[in-house]
């Protein structure tokens, strides 16, 4: 099973290929490795990679440099074809089956587990000594210790020696005591405390009938723990020495003989429901809830094992109870009970009639069966005691209607229920998400036909997306398509397509989504319900807690925690302030939302407006942390509700992180705000984000939001800032018409409304356009007259923007002694105002003008501060541009080597934020770069 594996961390980290091992670099790409392979196939946050690389004195700028390291790791892992994915505020590494050595272990060691409880000892056997196999040393044994990794590290170091201990024991249990011997031993010498250990020690001497060792190994141990621990050893200890002492058999604990539980009838209780023909995936969830039912032990323990199956509705609670009760049958001889506490009804069932259905099953009826609750829970457990059984409890209420039911025996317990029941003493909770997109598509196979779907794969993918992978809706859907043998798949999805009918849509017979989503909404209190129908509105994606806090007007806390408790809102992770996030799955968002349609339009409109409110507020803050930009947003005072004030602080301490990680969330606001009729807020906000969308190069982002904000018909002046906005869109994207079109109607429009500083910026942008078609004396007039406004407005950011923009021209004009003068002049006003963004990019230029000059000295003087300047700012498109310059001044004096280090980093970065113009130029500009992958 190891023979594809292709990363190693179970001893050095290695990653292997066909062609031998590559080389993974330093410390601290093999760190950000490591950390990407033991949550593999996840999405690690950022802030986690930047622990892992830098756990005690972290980098100026840490998100830059890890870019970096995922940029030139993802090159080196392109030799082995495994790719890192970018995802929403973090990055992920893709594994498939085989590939990990460590994943393979688990594997191993689940089959080996599974091949032990059927009793096929042997092959056990081999299958952890395969496991075994793939250690090579001490987990990561090459790299430092890392906070963000520890956990792991001490998590597979237990899983191997747990797997080592199971191993020996399976040596004594099938009769390999010489094996077994030195291998104990060995394992005590490193861990003399584990008594299972000295267990298994003395049973495989007794076995290979050196029943004196085995003796003095107890005095040994007892030895050992008193003097150290000041404890005798334990009772199943002890119980082994007694056994040898007596010259018993020592093999197994002795048990005393069960009766099987039978029926009135005389049948062996068997009351599962049927098994699910076409059970599907889930093979963790399996294993985990194997795992936790099968660790009931021969010996009494006094207690029962018990698991919970929690999850929301549709989700398959019951299908994967039953199927691994199933699984298990044999493992419970007296027989399986099934109870069914109606927990989503309206009237879920009283303890007291749970347990009258027990003692009916286990023989007590009639007269014999107590009135007092007291007296049914004390009879039942005594009966459960001399057996040993399985039951499940089926849909239950709340952790206080299972208790009473509990056996006060090795029984085993599965509970199924839509509330976490964390108050449950010593449950192991199973938490159960909707299917993986393959495990949908294989259930929908297994009910539509599988050569039906693989024809039409498309709709078929966007059924299940439809269905938000839900098996209850992929039921439903399959079930639709069986009844109907005409339809094209196709069809089937154009009536999933529209949110506000899909509900109606996932509907046969008897099953409805909407019903089961009914009887949880049903048993909300009436605040938690309003909460749930407003979140409904909010979108699909992710939100931070703090919107759930505007739609209710605060205090949302105790309600998001009933929502979470059954199930109907998600805790997707923190945020990067360190707050929580939460999402609905779609299906239940759908039916939020179209609950939300009883809600007065005054409310919920007030609602929404809090919600937007708060992310206007809060990019304002942001923005305002960012470079200065001639797109800062200008204050529009709509904004009405503020988050609290802890929120802006730590967006406020880092906004470029807040804003990278927000800007899906921010796009999904102006639709919103267009969608729930607030133009006035969706103008803002679009507004509000030019800066940072032209800080962080995301031009279509900048398009789309612009777009759909003029789409509302805002006022002449909202309008024409909009339309300079998206202006400098077409600009940058190198569509001059179109930039020229739409600046010139934002400077009439300006003009219009007699607002001079827009009038400025307005030909600014034209300036820019004119300079970019060839006509720099057009521009240059034109700024000219933009300076005279910013001069006479007293704003200083503008006006070094503008000088900076006329010695460009300038330079285009082969003036460099003017060009010199404008750009000093720039360089100057910008240091007076602070403004350093600006005093980056005027030093780039004074640097490509002394270049051209062969001022070599005064270049490097210009070029190497703006390279850092911009750096730090976090610029990546001005630090690219300022990298190739730098990279042409190399390649003048003939450094050569630092020269093609400067332009591919310049390479890389341009690569990163999708501008194909400046990768192509980077590729063209200095000699010795055509090696550049396109």
């Amino acid at each position: 099973m190891g023979e594809q594996v292709k990363f190693r961390v179970l001893g050095p980290l290695e990653v292997g290929s066909t062609d031998g091992r590559i080389s993974l670099g330093g410390t601290k790409p093999r760190l950000l490795l490591a950390t990407l392979l033991f949550n593999a196939n996840q999405t690690v946050h950022a802030d986690v990679l930047v622990e892992s690389l830098w756990p005690e004195r972290r980098p100026r700028s840490p998100a830059a440099n890890l870019r970096t390291y995922v940029s030139s790791l993802r090159s080196t892992l392109a030799l082995v074809g495994a790719t890192i994915r970018t995802e929403h505020a973090g990055y992920a590494i893709s594994v498939l089956p085989g590939e990990l050595d460590l994943l393979v272990f688990r594997e191993l060691l689940a089959a080996a587990r599974q091949s032990h409880r059927v009793g096929r000892l042997h092959e056990a056997c081999g299958r952890l000594e395969e496991a075994l196999a793939l250690w090579r040393g001490e987990v990561l044994a090459d790299l430092p210790s890392s906070g963000a990794l520890t956990r792991h590290l001490e998590a597979a170091a237990e899983a191997r020696l747990g797997a080592k201990e199971e191993l020996l024991a399976l040596y004594v249990a099938t009769g390999r005591y010489g094996e077994a011997i030195g291998d104990l031993r060995a394992l005590l010498a490193e861990h003399p405390f584990r008594e299972s250990v000295w267990q298994q020690l003395l049973l495989a001497l007794n076995g290979d009938g050196q029943q004196a060792e085995a003796l003095r190994a107890y005095s040994e141990v007892r030895e050992l723990l008193v003097n150290e621990l000041g404890v005798e050893p334990g009772p199943e200890l002890r119980r082994i020495h007694m056994s040898i002492l007596a010259g018993e058999s020592a093999t197994a604990p002795l048990e005393q003989p069960e009766i099987p539980v039978v029926s009135r009838s005389g049948q062996l209780l068997r009351q599962l429901p049927p098994d699910v023909p076409d059970f599907t995936g889930r093979a963790r969830s399996t294993a985990a809830l194997q795992q936790a039912l099968s660790s009931t032990r021969p010996a009494r323990t006094g207690a029962p094992t018990v698991a919970s199956v929690v999850g929301p509705p549709g989700v398959g609670k019951t299908a994967l109870a039953v199927h691994v009760a199933h699984l298990l049958q044999e493992g419970f001889p007296d027989g399986q009970l099934h109870v069914d506490l109606a927990g989503t009804s309206g009237k879920p069932r009283e303890p007291a009639d749970a347990l009258a259905d027990l003692l009916r099953s286990l023989g007590v009826d009639g007269a014999a069966l107590p009135e007092r609750i007291e007296d049914r829970t004390a009879l039942y457990r005594s009966l459960a005691a001399q057996r040993r059984m399985l039951v499940l409890f089926d849909d239950a209420a709340s952790a206080a209607q299972v208790q009473p039911l509990l056996p006060a025996s090795d029984w085993a317990v599965v509970v199924t229920s839509r509330c976490r029941m964390a108050e449950l003493p010593g449950a192991k909770q199973i938490e159960l998400d909707v299917l993986s997109p393959a495990s949908a598509h294989a259930l929908l196979c297994k009910i539509a036909g599988a050569e039906r779907v693989q024809l039409e794969e498309a709709s078929a993918a966007a059924i299940l997306r439809a269905c938000g992978y839900l098996p209850l809706a992929i039921r439903i859907a399959g079930a639709r398509l069986v009844g109907r043998r005409g339809w094209p798949l196709e069809v089937l999805e154009q009536r999933l397509e529209n949110e506000r009918r899909r509900l109606v849509e996932l509907r046969t017979g008897e099953l409805a989504v909407q019903a089961s989503f009914d009887l949880s909404y049903r048993q909300l209190p009436p605040a938690a319900a309003r909460a749930f129908r407003l979140i409904g509105l909010l979108g699909p994606g992710s939100v931070p807690e703090w919107s759930i806090d505007a739609l209710v007007d605060r205090g949302s806390a105790r309600w998001v925690d009933v929502l979470l408790d059954g199930n109907l809102l998600e805790l997707t992770g923190t945020d990067v302030l360190g707050r929580p996030r939460y999402r609905m799955h779609d299906l239940v968002r759908c039916y939020a939302r179209n609950a939300a349609e009883s809600e007065p339009a005054q409310l919920r409109r007030a609602a929404i407006d809090r919600v937007l409110s708060g992310w206007l507020l809060a990019t304002t803050h942001a923005s305002a942390g960012l470079p200065v930009s001639i797109f800062r947003p200008v204050p529009t005072g709509v904004a009405h509700w503020r988050p609290e004030r802890s929120v802006l602080d730590r967006i406020d301490r880092a906004p470029v992180t807040w804003l990278d990680a927000e800007q899906d969330s921010l796009i999904d606001a102006v639709h919103l705000a267009v969608a729930e009729g607030s133009p006035d807020l969706a103008c803002s906000l679009a507004i509000s984000l030019a800066q940072y969308f032209d800080f962080r190069s995301h031009y279509g982002a900048w398009r789309r939001t612009h777009e759909i904000a003029l789409s509302t018909e805002p006022a002449p002046r909202t309008r024409a800032t909009l339309l300079r906005g998206l202006a400098q869109v077409h600009h940058l994207l190198d569509d001059q018409g179109g930039a020229r079109r739409l600046f010139a109607e934002s400077h009439a429009l300006f003009r219009q409304t007699g607002d001079a500083v827009g009038e400025a910026f307005a030909l600014c942008g034209l300036a820019a356009v004119e300079r970019r078609c060839g006509r720099p004396h057009m521009a240059q007039r034109r700024l000219r007259r933009a300076l005279v406004v910013f001069q006479q407005s007293g704003d200083k950011h503008a006006e070094a923007f503008v000088r900076e923009a006329i010695g460009r021209t300038y330079l285009v004009l082969g003036d460099q002694a003017e060009a010199e003068r404008w750009l000093t002049d720039s360089l100057r006003v910008s240091r007076s105002a602070g403004d350093r963004h600006r005093e980056g990019k005027t030093l780039a230029e004074l640097g490509r003008l002394h270049t051209a000059a062969n001022d070599f000295q005064a270049a490097m003087s210009c070029l190497e501060p703006a390279v850092r300047i911009l750096g730090e700012l976090e610029d990546e498109h001005c630090t690219a541009n300022a990298l190739q310059r730098l990279g042409d001044l190399c390649a003048r004096q003939g450094n050569h080597q630092r020269a093609l280090a400067a332009v591919r980093q310049a390479h890389a970065i341009f690569q990163r934020i999708n501008d194909h113009r400046g990768s192509a130029a980077s590729k063209e500009r200095s000699p010795g770069l055509n090696d550049l992958p396109g």
